[in-house]
């Protein structure tokens, strides 16, 4: 039987959307749904940043970190708009210690019984060596020796860390990401739903038949295979939309961040360490502001939308105030955000034990269906590669194809992006640096085609506050998908920092006049 599709994929997350590009690319006749915004929940809210997993190393995950390490230099040439290098400083202290059991603490713990659950610095300098070299290429400054008290970086730092190390990672705006891939991948022919919940998908003879509601009401299309990258939802997806049993499951971790004003007036970010073992980031976040995170929480309940709990965002500040000279309360929060993790279930004892990994299940009992469980941002291209690996002999398809083909406004050498928002600057004289440079690192080459023939600010139409154009919302609302000001303010841009209420509502009022 023909059918309307060769895959169909469920869930508008990273993952999803990659899998949807790269299948739309070999040849495929591809559909997306997603039941909400393209990248309204965990997508959005990681803690941005395309790297190896310094810390994974400690669990002997030496394979994923050497794949997420090669991963990030192909995707900062993918994207350089969206995504660039960054320094990391991680102070050192003879207190920090191993959290819990880990493989490399039991190690230590027999061979060194003296330094009872420490770590040592010349283990933190082994393993920066390692991450320097993993990944092969050499693209990114390795790892240095700071002597905090004459470094700039130290000045935020309070006076008992005298020494750190300074290695390199790299930051990604992740919800861009998202959207960019679904964009692609439409752009080459796929068709993406968003705001479409799949509500039943059954087997019938050699095909899938999957029926959707969206705004258009109940559908149903055919397609010969099914990839289910529900995230959070793909143990719920198995067990109540395709209906079939499984042993197999997902641990939801909750990961909380808070944003607070400006703690220090530099570009590099902070890697801590704490005495109990954990560690989180402190990084520069949208010019004004600091990002702190992530917590490690268990969330059994995805019924109760995630949210940095009281206990979360006193625990990041505490762990904060442990080393910034700068003392922070609640009353410097303005703005916490948390994403539910969806880690494959290997029988960790703890949610920072689990493996950050992915699964990926096939069960070709019928029509193939494919469930992707787990996974981290760093590796959606390379999950995507071996989702079609693994269908290719249900569903056919070309080789692989995306690991040089930039995403849409990442045409241009990542040397070349200073010089690149000059030359925006330059042909649009109305824009200041700053707004020249949001809208450069938010559509790269394609900005231009956001501010069209645009000769002055009043030609870009109303003006809603933080440079936010009404030409720009209808560039997200016609390219990217986006159908409320939520969407505009929190996924294709952080502007809800900037923005009051009164002026979100505007948007809001206005998007629905453009619907």
């Amino acid at each position: 039987m023909s059918t309307d599709f060769d895959l169909f994929v469920i869930g508008g997350g990273i993952n999803g959307v990659g899998i949807a590009r790269d299948a739309q690319g070999r040849g495929l006749r591809v559909a997306l749904a997603e039941m909400d915004d393209l990248a309204s929940k965990t997508s959005s809210a990681s803690t941005k940043l395309f790297h190896g997993g310094l810390r994974y190393l400690e669990f002997f995950e030496i394979g994923l970190v050497r794949k997420a390490l090669i991963e990030r230099e192909l995707l900062l040439k993918a994207m350089p708009h969206i995504s660039w290098p960054m320094r990391f400083v991680l102070p050192y202290h003879k207190d920090m210690r191993f959290e819990g059991e880990t493989p490399t603490s039991k190690l230590l713990s027999t061979v060194m019984p003296w330094m009872k659950g420490r770590r040592p610095s010349w283990l933190i300098r082994l393993g920066l060596a390692l991450y320097d070299n993993l990944g092969g290429w050499k693209s990114l400054p390795q790892t240095r020796t700071l002597h905090l008290p004459t470094n700039p970086v130290g000045k935020a730092l309070k006076s008992k860390f005298k020494l750190a190390y300074e290695y390199s990672d790299c930051w990604v705006e992740d919800s861009r990401l998202v959207v960019l891939n679904a964009r692609d991948a439409e752009e080459r022919g796929a068709l993406i739903m968003t705001r479409t919940k799949v509500v039943s998908a059954e087997r019938e003879g050699d095909h899938w038949s999957i029926t959707m509601e969206g705004p258009d009401g109940i559908e149903t299309v055919t397609a010969r295979g099914l990839v289910n990258a529900g995230g959070p939802w793909v143990e719920d997806i198995v067990k109540n939309t395709v209906r079939l049993n499984s042993t197999e499951g997902i641990r939801l971790v909750r990961g909380s961040h808070i944003v607070t004003k400006r703690l220090f007036d530099h570009d590099k970010a902070y890697f801590f360490q704490g005495e109990d073992g954990r560690i989180i980031f402190a990084i520069p976040y949208e010019t004004d502001f600091t990002l702190i995170g992530t917590t490690d929480a268990e969330h059994d309940d995805l019924s109760k939308e995630p949210t940095a709990t009281e206990e979360e965002q006193d625990y990041l500040i505490e762990f904060a105030n442990n080393y910034f000279t700068q003392t922070i309360t609640r009353d410097d929060i303005v703005w916490t955000y948390s994403g539910v993790r969806p880690l494959y279930d290997d029988g960790a004892k703890s949610a920072t034990a689990a493996t950050r990994d992915y699964v990926l299940s096939l069960d070709t009992n019928g029509p193939v269906l494919l469930n992707v469980f787990g996974g981290k941002i760093t590796t959606y291209r390379k999950l995507a590669e071996a989702v079609l690996e693994k269908l290719k002999p249900h569903v056919g398809g070309q080789g692989e194809w995306t690991a040089k083909v930039p995403l849409p406004g990442g045409d241009f050498p990542v040397s070349k992006v200073n010089a690149r928002i000059d030359d925006l600057q330059d042909k649009y004289s109305f824009l200041n640096g700053r707004w020249a440079k949001r809208l450069f690192r938010a559509y790269g080459t394609e900005a231009e085609e956001v501010l069209g023939k645009a000769k002055s600010a009043a030609d870009l139409g109303e003006m809603f506050g933080a440079d936010l154009s009404a030409a720009e919302v209808m560039w997200l609302m016609d390219k990217e998908y986006a159908q409320t000001a939520e969407d505009v303010i929190w996924r294709r841009s952080k502007l809800g920092l900037r923005l009051t209420k009164d002026q979100i509502a505007r948007i809001d009022d206005f998007m629905r006049s453009q619907q």
